[in-house]
């Protein structure tokens, strides 16, 4: 299974309305949603890691045939 990332752009993160439908839609399709190792919703994801003061980094995660399986976000920490 591969892992590709890809960060938020300002638009993204300005307007995250589109964010949480494609979650959603991806929840209901069986992916599973995770923020810094626990289970989380679209809801959650868009209120909470969608913000301009921090940085979270999606992990897809996909199976051997290259589906997407799990969306897993992490706190990017800058020094």
């Amino acid at each position: 299974p591969g892992q590709m990332g890809e960060t938020m752009t300002f638009k993204e993160k300005k307007n995250s309305e589109p964010l949480r439908e494609r979650l959603e839609r991806m929840e209901r399709d069986g992916v599973k949603l995770y923020v810094n190792g626990s289970v989380s919703t679209p809801e959650y994801i868009t209120r909470h890691c969608v913000n301009e003061d921090t940085v979270y980094m999606p992990d897809y995660v996909t199976d051997e045939s290259g589906k997407v399986k799990e969306i897993r976000y992490d706190k990017i920490y800058v020094k």
